[in-house]
């Protein structure tokens, strides 16, 4: 059995796929055929039109960088938060 490999979409094809979807539509393909032809499914076309919906690709880009920004500081917060907790426990001798 043949396990399909998952595929990451830069931004720029994050934008400009539901738009491609919704001219195929409009044009009378069916909707499995442009599910088909964009190579997505359709809970991820629906999300991506929910998320990024009306955005430019420059916009889309910048909000990747930022998304990827704020996990990284989150990160950064909760290794502090870890590590304030240990120096508390130590200073406090109750180890």
């Amino acid at each position: 059995m043949s396990e399909k490999r998952r595929k990451r979409h830069s931004p720029e094809q994050i934008v400009r796929k539901p738009r491609d979807a919704d001219a195929m539509l409009s044009a009378g393909k069916d909707q499995a055929a442009v599910l088909q032809a964009l190579e997505v499914s359709e809970s991820t076309l629906d999300r991506w039109r929910k998320h990024y919906g009306g955005m430019k690709s420059e916009e889309a880009v910048r909000l990747k960088k930022l998304e990827e920004e704020n996990n990284r500081l989150k990160q950064l917060v909760a290794d502090l938060s870890l590590d304030n907790q240990a120096l508390k426990i130590v200073a406090e001798g109750n180890f």
